[in-house]
């Protein structure tokens, strides 16, 4: 696989025949995939982590959208072409063009993707994370941690070849709690930090905090945006 980090949470999977892209916020696909069958996941209506220009995409390009049922009913929706857009609930799969795609329920908005095809498995968490925050009350925050316990349990001991999960440092000193519970309680392979709002220095933080010793060799490092990664 050949995985480019486009900005915010938003990636390329090229696959050779396929490219997944998921969570498009800004930047340009990479270059020379232009005869690859296309397959865009957003996780979520959010501005960043969708937006309308994808639509544009299917003018010159055979393209598949697999978006939140959120999206469904944002305004930019309309521009989606009249075929071809699959809009999908929390806890629900598909299975179309060898690609089988199911969804867990965000703990903020919309779903996160499992997406398995050609022997691979890879997770795009979206907005689902374990959102800490000072400023919330005791049971907000425990609110959080429960759905979000209980949506990573679905996937208990998966075993997924690339996962792309946030690493927000907006969350202070909560900020890896999300990552550090998902990869111990994974079987993931290699994991991409997101969501960083352009503070790539928190993959600093995470490989300096003893809680990841055990997932550390298995982070990968993002410093810009666009960024090409070779994974085996």
């Amino acid at each position: 696989m050949k995985i480019t980090y486009l900005d915010h949470s938003g990636f390329a999977v090229d696959l050779g025949d396929k490219l997944l892209i998921f969570d498009y916020y800004r930047g340009e696909l990479p270059a020379g995939t232009s005869d690859r069958k296309l397959y865009v996941f957003s996780s979520h209506a959010h501005y960043d982590h969708f937006q309308k220009k994808i639509f544009t995409w299917s003018r010159d390009r055979d393209v598949t959208y697999i978006l939140s049922k959120d999206i469904r009913k944002n305004a930019a929706a309309k521009n989606a072409p009249g075929e071809g857009v699959y809009y999908l609930a929390p806890r629900q799969e598909l299975t179309l063009d060898g690609l089988s795609v199911r969804t867990l329920r965000s703990t903020d908005a919309g779903v996160a993707f499992l997406v398995e095809t050609e022997g691979k498995t890879i997770y795009h968490a979206g907005d689902l994370n374990w959102w800490h925050w000072e400023e919330e009350s005791r049971v907000y925050n425990e609110m959080m941690k429960r759905n979000y316990r209980y949506e990573i349990g679905k996937i208990e001991g998966q075993a997924i070849d690339v996962a792309f999960v946030p690493l927000d440092p907006r969350q202070e000193e909560q900020y890896y709690w999300g990552m550090d519970y998902f990869m111990k309680h994974t079987d993931t392979k290699v994991v991409f930090p997101m969501h960083m709002w352009g503070h790539y220095e928190v993959w600093e933080r995470l490989m300096e905090n003893p809680e990841a010793s055990s997932y550390r060799d298995k982070v990968m490092r993002i410093t810009k945006a666009p960024q090409e990664f070779e994974i085996g």
